[in-house]
């Protein structure tokens, strides 16, 4: 029998997964607080040949469960909301795949593990990093002890001007919404590591300010005068300016829709009212006794990974350059690559990968990496899909539960608790993930 999905959230994420349901299953419904939205990935669906999805208001989707026989919720709406949507499925005996994060805070996360083990449900979280072919190759050399056992990472992100300012356009400066990036971006990354090292977090301690972005543009020579670019004369030539007129996709989805809900998606990224960080350090100690040192740069020239494993018998590094800076003009930029798609297509700047293996007493060894799309995510999204929506094996594990989703962000949460005390915490403070395992 063909399974029946529905979506709640329909921005710019949701096509990836309205596009992969054209392929697996049957997308019978679409839910949102915002019907051009809705109305626009219809005409999607239209044009791909696919049957029609009834819309909905996002308010209205317990009824829509019912009414349209839905048997798995895809949530992509904004982070804070997820867990509504996610108790709902469950509680209407529908499983849930969500977007990352699963959650943005401790009671929302221990509100969605109740109805899990209330209903038996299953929840699985689209953390699309896990199906990179690189990293899944990461975690076989880890786990064939290629370095024996792991004693500590070292895990350096970097967003560029380009994909990192995109956070402070939108609703993620929003700390209640997103919970910041040690929540909504970091949580793919303590995820990775998590997986890498079949471990959870315990203790962690972070520092983190925001540096460039808010109004902290006019001490650096950024600031402009406007609230957000379309329209706006000071914003013409400016780098940090996204003018969604330019690009028909995010026109329709957001500049189109904005009578309907108010939301602006150009927003300049130095005006009042951002609260999260952009810059931010993070020590974590794990069950295995293993340590992170990680580091997430939300302003950076260039974009990409650095990550280190040191061992019992040597180290593992591996450094990923998906764009080698940004070039003049393109930070905001919305004609090919951009910060609004990013991942959906590869940026045009130079990028590469590298995989070293040092053992002791032995030369390093380039390892041949394995191939690899710079498109969806390095082919993640494709990958990740056919797991979850077309029943493909999954030898390694890459499927996440709702206990890898709290796990992760716990990380983060933890971060920011420790920022905002100042001492460090330990993460069962927080959540005690054994209560659920």
């Amino acid at each position: 029998m063909t399974t029946r999905y529905a979506i709640v959230g329909t921005g710019a994420r949701a096509q990836m997964f309205a596009q992969a349901l054209t392929r697996h299953g049957e997308l019978v419904a679409l839910a949102d607080v915002n019907p051009a939205r809705i109305a626009a990935q219809q005409r999607r669906l239209q044009a791909a040949g696919a049957p029609p999805a009834v819309a909905y208001d996002a308010g209205d989707v317990p009824a829509m469960l019912a009414a349209e026989r839905v048997d798995t919720l895809v949530v992509c709406s904004v982070d804070a909301t997820h867990d509504e949507y996610i108790v709902a499925a469950l509680d209407a005996g529908c499983s849930v795949v969500t977007e990352k994060p699963m959650t943005v805070d401790v009671p929302k996360c221990r509100r969605i593990l109740e109805a899990v083990r209330r209903n038996d449900g299953k929840v699985g979280v689209a953390f699309n990093y896990r199906f990179h072919p690189v990293h899944e190759q990461v975690r076989n050399l880890l786990a064939e002890g290629a370095i024996g056992e792991i004693g500590s990472v070292h895990f350096e992100w970097l967003l560029d001007v380009r994909h990192g300012a995109d956070y402070f356009r939108r609703w993620h400066r929003d700390r209640a919404s997103s919970g910041g990036l040690l929540v909504h971006k970091a949580t793919h990354h303590f995820d990775l590591v998590n997986w890498w090292l079949g471990s959870t977090p315990v203790r962690v301690t972070a520092e983190g300010r925001l540096f460039l972005y808010g109004e902290n543009g006019a001490r650096h020579g950024y600031a402009r005068d406007y609230a957000r670019a379309h329209g706006a004369p000071a914003a013409l030539g400016d780098p940090f300016a996204l003018h969604l007129a330019d690009n028909p996709n995010l026109a329709e989805l957001y500049l189109d829709a904005e009578s309907h809900d108010g939301y602006h998606r150009d927003m300049n990224v130095f005006a009042p009212g951002t609260d999260i960080e952009d810059d931010m350090a993070v020590l974590v100690r794990y069950a295995s006794g293993a340590t992170m040192s990680y580091h997430l740069t939300a302003y950076a020239p260039w974009e990409g990974y650095r990550i280190a494993f040191n061992g019992s018998r040597g180290r593992l590094e591996l450094d990923i350059v998906e764009s080698d800076h940004v070039a003049p003009g393109v930070a905001g930029a919305v004609k090919g690559h951009s910060a609004a798609l990013h991942g959906v297509e590869a940026a045009a700047e130079s990028g590469s990968v590298s995989l070293r293996l040092r053992r002791y007493w032995e030369p390093p060894v380039e390892v041949p990496v394995a191939a690899y799309d710079r498109q969806g995510h390095g082919g993640a999204d494709i990958r990740m899909t056919g797991v979850l929506f077309g029943g493909d094996a999954d030898p390694l594990h890459r499927s996440a539960t709702a206990l890898d989703g709290a796990r992760s962000l716990l990380t983060g949460l933890a971060a920011n608790a420790s920022i905002a005390s100042g001492r460090s915490v330990d993460v069962a403070e927080l959540l005690d993930i054994s209560e659920w395992e």
